[in-house]
């Protein structure tokens, strides 16, 4: 009794815990460029303030003390706040989360959990219907070899795109008050890149990476040390520098590659195959921290991107280690990164976020994938260690479950953006024949697949330094002596097949081969609901 006597002193006032519970319901830009947000009250109203006050935090505040009061309401089970966007001035709103508290005498207590706004595609001045390619047929091209590439017919391909790299000068470009300085040489090749992907129209898919440079420290999360076992970092949108960063340099690509004069980026992947940290480094952490920290610099692109082209698409990228190789602090099995991810996005506000899979076969050395259950990796469960292409469409009945639909209650988009197989075997050496087959079959499946948007092979012609390791993916042989330069040698037998795999009335004769490779009579006996299947019925 008389330590609650002297606290009530201290504080000036009545002190009690806050009972109220409230959930934000929607957060939303209306027609007249105000935020609009619906809350609900669940609690009991306590206290002897009678109102809820909407504080308003950036991305990488956490804490409603230090957040700026936007407005109060009178407490009660239902409750409306309208207040300005402010877009593209420095007291833009767009990329703020909310939050509900009352004041216990001292200080505001948070009653609610953050919410971002949802529709940032609401303010977008594109709003252009997504380009839908003709097939799903992918390619990562060397842009030497566009002719080559255009005879193939592709319809999708990769761009990877150095993030720390575009900062410079010879472009300065003002986003929410501020100017920024980008690199006219940086721009100059992507731009000349991904309009000749466009002008054909091929769908241009964008992947960002964050390699480390002491010239960019804000693009790094704070404490992460350089090490050599990563390849690329996580965001950083922890801090206000890498947050101011992030936004306007993914606001600055997302306008420039808007379908103009250089050309369409249409689909965005924010990182690279995220459940390793050898990918998307930031130190050793929970998942639920190390998603959490992930989530809140995914949110900050999305909602650049979306704020500029309305039907953009965004992802983020798994490898083919569902349930395997987890050691919980650096290594996350593909499962629980999404599982997580999208339990964040729910609780926050919703975003169409879409899945990049990678579905190589085990182990990549190897052509065949038809086999990979010999492993003791495959099952057809969820709880599977690894999805792959024998064993997809536990991906795709996953992603149908009701919990991870989008807000409209659609299947989320999936891509399968990097996949690749070997014609060097590490036991058997060249293997062509199996190349071609492996990609007919994964084709077909994936192509078979109404949930699978998109199929992009890595890679137009081999590497040399993934050769060396028995991971030959092109469809051309290299120059093995060029060291990093792509020299283009010979066609592989995938050639052929890759060209015509997609054209309905070549498809079936350009992979009858593949059919005793992988022992098997019709293609519709071992994919079930495969795309030619009548016609094939007919031969």
């Amino acid at each position: 009794m008389l330590l609650a006597a002297v606290l009530c002193l201290l504080n000036m006032g009545t002190v009690y815990a806050a009972t109220e519970q409230v959930q934000i319901t929607s957060c939303v830009i209306t027609d007249d460029q105000n935020v609009q947000i619906t809350a609900v009250n669940t609690g009991a109203i306590s206290g002897e303030d009678n109102h809820f006050y909407l504080k308003e935090l950036k991305p990488y505040e956490d804490s409603v003390e230090t957040a700026g009061y936007v407005q109060a309401a009178d407490k009660g089970n239902e409750m409306v706040f309208t207040f300005p966007l402010n877009a593209g001035t420095a007291d833009s709103r767009l990329y703020s989360k909310f939050v509900v508290t009352v004041w216990d005498g001292s200080k505001y207590v948070a009653v609610s959990t953050p919410y971002y706004i949802t529709n940032p595609e609401k303010i977008a001045a594109n709003q252009s219907e997504f380009h839908e390619p003709l097939s799903k047929k992918g390619l990562l091209i060397e842009h030497d070899m566009l002719d080559d590439a255009f005879a193939l017919g592709v319809k999708h391909t990769i761009v990877n795109i150095p993030f720390q790299a575009m900062l410079g000068s010879g472009i300065d470009y003002e986003y929410e008050g501020k100017t920024y300085h980008f690199s006219k040489d940086f721009f100059e090749i992507y731009d000349k890149t991904i309009f000749d992907f466009s002008a054909k129209g091929i769908t241009v898919t964008a992947v960002i990476l964050n390699s480390w440079s002491d010239n960019t420290p804000d693009l790094i999360y704070p404490g992460t040390q350089q090490t050599s076992a990563a390849n690329y970092y996580m965001f950083n949108a922890a801090t206000q520098a890498g947050y101011e960063d992030i936004k306007a340099m993914a606001s600055f690509l997302a306008e420039r590659y808007s379908g103009g004069a250089y050309g369409k980026i249409s689909n965005w992947i924010i990182g690279n195959e995220i459940n390793n940290q050898q990918w998307n480094y930031i130190g050793p952490m929970s998942i639920s921290q190390y998603m959490q920290e992930y989530e809140r610099a995914f949110r900050v692109f999305y909602t650049a991107i979306k704020s500029t082209n309305a039907n953009d698409r965004v992802y983020f990228s798994v490898d083919y280690n569902w349930n395997n190789e987890i050691n919980g602090t650096t290594k996350y099995g593909a499962k629980e990164v999404i599982d997580t991810f999208n339990a964040l996005v729910a609780a926050k506000g919703q975003m169409d976020w879409g899945l990049a899979y990678h579905p190589y076969s085990v182990p990549l050395t190897e052509p065949e994938f038809w086999d990979d259950n010999q492993t003791g990796l495959i099952s057809w469960q969820s709880d599977s260690p690894i999805v792959n292409f024998s064993n997809l469409q536990v991906l795709t009945d996953y992603f149908q479950q009701s919990q991870l639909l989008t807000a409209s209650g659609e299947v989320r988009h999936i891509i399968l953006s990097e996949q690749g197989f070997t014609s060097q075997s590490a036991t058997r050496g060249e293997c062509e024949d199996l190349q071609a087959a492996a990609f007919a079959y994964a084709y077909y499946i994936a192509d078979s697949n109404p949930y699978i948007d998109a199929f992009i092979m890595s890679r137009q012609v081999d590497a040399v330094s993934e050769a060396q390791l028995s991971c030959a993916f092109g469809l051309w042989t290299c120059d093995m002596n060029a060291g990093s330069r792509v020299v283009p040698t010979g066609q592989k037998k995938i050639w052929e097949v890759f060209r015509y795999i997609d054209k309905v009335n070549k498809s079936l004769e350009v992979t009858e081969f593949a059919k005793d490779i992988i022992g098997i009579e019709k293609w519709g006996d071992v994919i079930p609901d495969f795309i030619y299947r009548n016609r094939e019925n007919r031969s």
